[in-house]
Formats: C-alpha cells, sequence, structure tokens
C-alpha cells in the first residue's frame, strides 16, 4: 500500500491503483447512470412536466369558466336589481295610484252623504211645512165657518156652503 502512494505526506495521498480504489467500478456506475438515467429520469420529469401543463391548462380552462360564469352572474345580479327597482317604482305608482283613488271615492262617497242628508232634511222641511199649511189651512177654515153664521146669513151661508165644497171637490 504504501508503494502505490506516490506524494506520501501525512494525511494526504494518492493512491493509483486501478483494483483498489474501484476506478473501473465507478467509471461503469457512471457511465451507466449518463446513458440510463436521463432516459429513465428524463421520462419520469416529462411525464410530471405533461401532467403539470394538463393541470394548469384545466386550471386555466376552470378560471375562464369560472370567470364567465362570474360575469353572467354578475350580469343577472344587475337584471334583478334592475327589476326589483322597477317593481319598486311600479308598486310606489300604484300606491300613489290606489290612495288617490281612495281619497277621490272618499270625497265623492262624503258628497254624495251631503246631498243625501241635505235632500232628506229638505224633503222633511217640505212635509212640515205643507203639514203645517194644511193645519193652519184647516184652523182658518174651521174658524172662519165658526165665525161665519154670525156674519151671514142663511141664504149666503149656503151659497158659501157650496162653492166650498165645489171647491174642494175640484181639488
Amino acid at each position: 500500500m504504501t508503494q502505490s502512494l506516490i506524494f506520501a505526506s501525512g494525511s494526504f495521498g494518492l493512491n493509483l491503483n486501478v483494483f483498489e480504489t474501484n476506478v473501473i467500478n465507478l467509471a461503469v456506475v457512471i457511465f451507466g447512470l449518463y446513458k440510463f438515467l436521463p432516459n429513465f429520469l428524463g421520462g419520469m420529469l416529462e411525464r410530471r412536466r405533461s401532467a403539470i401543463l394538463a393541470d394548469l391548462q384545466d386550471a386555466e380552462a376552470r378560471l375562464d369558466e369560472a370567470e364567465k360564469a362570474l360575469n353572467q352572474a354578475k350580469k343577472e345580479l344587475e337584471s334583478a336589481e334592475q327589476k326589483a327597482i322597477q317593481i319598486r317604482n311600479d308598486c310606489k305608482a300604484r300606491a300613489e295610484a290606489i290612495r288617490l283613488d281612495s281619497e277621490k271615492r272618499t270625497v265623492e262617497e262624503m258628497a254624495r252623504i251631503k246631498q243625501g242628508a241635505a235632500s232628506d232634511l229638505n224633503a222633511e222641511a217640505s212635509r212640515v211645512t205643507a203639514q203645517l199649511r194644511r193645519e193652519a189651512a184647516q184652523l182658518a177654515i174651521e174658524k172662519a165657518l165658526a165665525n161665519l153664521p154670525k156674519k151671514l146669513d142663511k141664504k149666503s151661508q149656503e151659497k158659501f156652503l157650496n162653492q166650498s165644497i165645489k171647491n174642494m171637490g175640484e181639488a
């Protein structure tokens, strides 16, 4: 062992014996790794790279679909908001129309009731006036008939009675 060492000094030395140092074995292993490892590892790396690219493309496709779905959802939300605003405005207009119609009907009903009350009052006043006239006429006739015998003679009285009966028959 000491003969193959050229530079033997303390801790550093070179062993040039090919069989002892396994240089041939190392060369065969390194050559095998150089020759077969790129194909083996290269194939694995290529398959891995292809899988990663496919996953990236799939993720990009899903991202595009998600963006399209998001844009569609935003459009639908905007449309729904516009419809909600339109419905709210329609409801306000309808409520206002209903309120105005209700007020109009209330005013008309109040006017009708007032007219009916005035009409009833006028009818009652006319009835009472007519009744009072009849009673006054009746009293006047009774009073006149009571005073008549004192002021008229028998012949004038008869003539007046006949005339009165005739007038009552025509009425």
